[in-house]
């Protein structure tokens, strides 16, 4: 799924969450930047190689918004790093042990850590075999579930047309919770 439309399920969570319980903005924020983070870190070798190297910002944007084997060349240990980073932040392996590790810092984080395994788990259903399929128990295996590739018109449709939905109903439900 894309960046935003992973952040904008996870803001209709929080929103639900925060009517139900308190909800530190600190934890609603880190929830958001979680969802996205897992498509954002892996860029993390190509801006180093851009801005310490001779690489450029024409990379860096031509692979973020590459199609499958359409992504710039990159040199051998700067694609190597940002495949192992897109890996690791799409695995549930790596996601468990980082749970486990924080779980005892208290709810703020656990609510937190939800972004990231939303992420992982939409992402394992709405990426393809053929449209970077998630490595969902990277490190053990690179394969990847084949689900609907999010960037299929119809799909994103629908996936827009259920956020708009979403954010109507919270709209709505909040202007008749004000009423009560």
């Amino acid at each position: 799924m894309d960046i935003l439309a992973h952040t904008l399920w996870v803001a209709a969570g929080v929103t639900v969450l925060r009517r139900h319980r308190p909800l530190s903005g600190r934890a609603a924020t880190a929830a958001l930047v979680l969802a996205a983070l897992p498509d954002l870190l892996h860029l993390l070798p190509i801006a180093a190689w851009w801005l310490f190297a001779d690489g450029s910002f024409a990379a860096l944007r031509g692979y973020s918004v590459a199609t499958p084997g359409h992504e710039p060349g990159l040199p051998p240990l700067v694609q190597w790093g940002s495949h192992h980073l897109h890996c690791a932040m799409h695995s549930a392996p790596i996601a468990a042990g980082v749970t486990a590790a924080l779980w005892a810092a208290g709810p703020g984080v656990r609510i937190a850590l939800l972004g990231w395994w939303s992420h992982i788990v939409i992402d394992v259903f709405t990426h393809s075999a053929a449209y970077y399929a998630v490595p969902v128990l990277y490190p053990f295996t690179e394969r990847g579930f084949d689900g609907i590739a999010w960037n299929t018109p119809w799909f994103m449709a629908l996936n827009y047309l259920a956020l708009a939905a979403v954010g109507a109903w919270l709209f709505l439900s909040r202007t008749t919770l004000r009423r009560r």
